[in-house]
C-alpha cells in the first residue's frame, strides 16, 4: 500500500505505535476498555478507528530501521494525538523510535513512563524496575536479541538527539505539579525528552492528567500555548492518557455531597464545572438554574465537557442548608430543591444542545434528572466504567439511546469522574 493510500484509509484521531503485536493488543486493549473503538493493524494496512493501533514489528531491527518505520507511521496517517508504545522493560529500539516520532510528529516535548505498576514495573529515583530489581538485573539484561544496557532511564535517553530532563516522584504525585514541571522543562530552542518516575497507579494517572495543561513556549513560541506532548509509555500510562473524537460534549450532573465526590470535582478542570448557586436556589429558584444552564451550554457550545453541582466542598453544602433554614425550609426540602434544580439544568440543557451522554452522580438526583428529561428507564449494557459504575442508555424521553454512566456518591477514587467523562466520550451512539 502507498503511502497516500495509507494516509486515505485512516481517520483516527489518536495513533498508538508499538515495536511488536503483544504489546500492541495489550496497550490498544487500554482504549478500548474505555469504549473507543481500536483498531490494530501492522504497518502496511490502516483502517478507520478512534484509535489505530500500529504495530512496526521493529524491537529488533536495526535503530536505523525501527526509527524510518515510526516516522513513516506517523507522518502518513498526521494524528491528533501520538502514543508511542513502548516495553515495559525497556527492550527495543527506545531512543531511535522516540526520537523519529518527536521528528515526524513536530512534538515539543515527549514525555516517558514506561511504568506499569500493575504488572511490577516502577521507574524511581530515573531506575526502572521489575519487581523491585533494576531491569538491567533481570532477563531483560540477558536478552538475546536486545539486551537492556541500563536500568536507569535519563541515561538510556543519552543518545537521545534531544536534550533530556527526569521529573523525579514527588513531582508526580498531582496533574498541577506535572504540569508546571512540564512547562519548566520545555526548552524554547527544541523539543525535550522529559523521562518520569512512576512507582504506582496514581503516580500515571498524574502525569497523564497533568499532560495536557502543559503550556510553554516551545513550538509556536507563544506564550501559554498549550504543548504537544508525544506519550510514551507500555500500556500502564495508557490507560489513563485522555483521547479525543468529534462527538457531543458530554453533562454531568453531579448531587452528591460526600467528601469522596470534592476530591473528583477538585481533579476536573476549572472550566469543565458549573456551580448552580444552593443559597440562590433556595431564594429564587428560577433564576439560580436560569444561570446555571447559561454557564452549562457556555462550555457545552465550546466542545467542552460540563459538570453540574451545587456543592464543591462541605462549606458550599452549609451555605445552602442556613438559607433553607432562614426561609423556614427544612433539610429535607431543602435537598429535594437541589436535586430539582440540578435535575432542571440538565432538562434544559438537553433541549438546547442535547449532549452526548450523562453522568449522573447521587441517587436522589440521577431519580430526578431522569423524570425531567422524561425517561422511562435505563437500560443497562453489562458494561462498567470501574467496578459499582455501570453504563446504561435511556429508555424514551429527551435524551432517549443516550448512554449514562450512573455513580453512587462515595464510589471511587479521585478520578472516578473523570474517567466516566472520558468513558461516556468513547461509546457509540
Amino acid at each position: 500500500m502507498t503511502d497516500r493510500a495509507l494516509a486515505e484509509g485512516m481517520t483516527a484521531t489518536t495513533l498508538v505505535v508499538a515495536d511488536d503485536r503483544s504489546g500492541a493488543c495489550d496497550t490498544g486493549h487500554q482504549f478500548a476498555a474505555r469504549g473507543f473503538e481500536t483498531v490494530v493493524v501492522g504497518r502496511d494496512h490502516s483502517a478507520t478507528a478512534d484509535v489505530l493501533v500500529v504495530d512496526t514489528d521493529s524491537r529488533y531491527a536495526d535503530a536505523t530501521t525501527a526509527g524510518e518505520r515510526v516516522r513513516e507511521v506517523v507522518t502518513t496517517r498526521d494524528p491528533d494525538l501520538v502514543y508511542k508504545k513502548v516495553d515495559s522493560t525497556l527492550r527495543g529500539n527506545l531512543v531511535a523510535e522516540v526520537d523519529a516520532a518527536i521528528a515526524a510528529s513536530g512534538a515539543d516535548l515527549a514525555l516517558v513512563a514506561p511504568a506499569f505498576p500493575a504488572e511490577g514495573r516502577t521507574t524511581v529515583g530515573g531506575y526502572h524496575l521489575v519487581d523491585g530489581t533494576p531491569v538491567a538485573e533481570t532477563a531483560a539484561g540477558s536478552d538475546p536479541d536486545a539486551p537492556v544496557e541500563t536500568s536507569h532511564l535519563p541515561t538510556r535517553f543519552a543518545d537521545s538527539n534531544y536534550p533530556v530532563e527526569h521529573l523525579p516522584v514527588d513531582a508526580v504525585g498531582d496533574a498541577s505539579t506535572v504540569a508546571d514541571r512540564l512547562a519548566d522543562a520545555a526548552g524554547e530552542d527544541g523539543p525535550v525528552v522529559v523521562t518520569c518516575d512512576a512507582a504506582t497507579d496514581d503516580h500515571l494517572a498524574a502525569i497523564a492528567a497533568g499532560a495536557p495543561d502543559a503550556t510553554g513556549t516551545a513550538g509556536a513560541g507563544l506564550a501559554d500555548s498549550p504543548l504537544d506532548v508525544v506519550y510514551v509509555g507500555s500500556a500502564g500510562l495508557a490507560r489513563h492518557v485522555t483521547v479525543g473524537r468529534e462527538t457531543d460534549p458530554v453533562l454531568g450532573v453531579v448531587g452528591s455531597a460526600s467528601p469522596r465526590t470534592f476530591d473528583q470535582l477538585d481533579a476536573l478542570p476549572d472550566e469543565q464545572v458549573v456551580v448552580l448557586d444552593g443559597p440562590a436556589l433556595i431564594d429564587d429558584e428560577a433564576t439560580a438554574v436560569a444561570a446555571a444552564v447559561e454557564q452549562t451550554l457556555d462550555r457545552i457550545e465550546d466542545g467542552t465537557a460540563a459538570v453540574v453541582t451545587a456543592a464543591e466542598s462541605t462549606a458550599d453544602v452549609e451555605a445552602t442548608l442556613q438559607a433553607a433554614d432562614a426561609a423556614g425550609l427544612s433539610g429535607s426540602v431543602a435537598r429535594e430543591r437541589v436535586a430539582s434544580g440540578l435535575a432542571a439544568v440538565a432538562a434544559r440543557v438537553t433541549r438546547a444542545s442535547s449532549p452526548g451522554g450523562y453522568l449522573l452522580s447521587g441517587g436522589a438526583v440521577a431519580a430526578a434528572t431522569l423524570d425531567a428529561l422524561d425517561a422511562e428507564g435505563l437500560r443497562l449494557t453489562g458494561r462498567a466504567v470501574e467496578d459499582g459504575v455501570p453504563v446504561g442508555r435511556v429508555v424514551g424521553g429527551a435524551a432517549a439511546d443516550r448512554p449514562v454512566v450512573t455513580k453512587a456518591g462515595a464510589f471511587g477514587d479521585w478520578r472516578t469522574i473523570r474517567n466516566c467523562l472520558d468513558a461516556l466520550a468513547g461509546y457509540d451512539e
